[in-house]
């Protein structure tokens, strides 16, 4: 099992792992997108071009001076997506934060997605949800505990993944 190696990456990255993960919650969400995007590389010019955006995606609006810490855990996730899929990254690492929010935001996150996706922009998506990954990927890789089982279209790799659930061998 694999457990070190290296990744040469060519282009920019923004992780979808954590919403608000490079978060200070002392800092008023203004702070933050600011924070946050040059945590990805990003300047305060080119930050202060995406902001508008950024606020008016995750509806926040009433809310860009007010410390993080007084956030509900929605109104945080909200932030974090806006920030990561507003700069449009070439390469998007998401792992199953499409799961918060109400279902009007879900629904917009994922219409942010496809909107990403049809602008050239590389998905790795890691998700349990069945629907999601054969909605959002082209290509699927089952993994079992470490052990490949399935690499392929992501239809073909998901249904072979639920015949292997309701017959018990996962």
């Amino acid at each position: 099992k694999t457990t070190k190696g290296t990744v040469a990456v060519n282009g920019s990255i923004a992780p979808l792992i954590e919403l608000g993960a490079g978060f200070d919650m002392d800092l008023t969400a203004r702070e933050n997108v600011f924070l946050n995007g040059a945590l990805l590389g990003y300047s305060r010019k080119e930050m202060e071009s995406y902001y508008d955006d950024i606020v008016g995606f995750s509806e926040l609006h009433d809310f860009m001076d007010v410390p993080v810490k007084n956030f509900s855990s929605g109104m945080i996730a909200r932030l974090g997506f806006s920030i990561a899929t507003e700069v449009q990254a070439d390469i998007l690492v998401c792992d199953e934060v499409l799961a918060v929010g109400d279902f009007m935001f879900q629904q917009k996150c994922h219409d942010r997605m496809e909107q990403m996706l049809s602008g050239g922009t590389t998905l790795l998506f890691v998700s349990h949800d069945i629907n999601q990954v054969k909605q959002l990927c082209k290509r699927a890789i089952w993994l079992d505990h470490g052990v490949l089982r399935g690499d392929g279209p992501s239809r073909e790799v998901c249904a072979d993944y639920v015949r292997a659930m309701e017959a018990g061998e996962t």
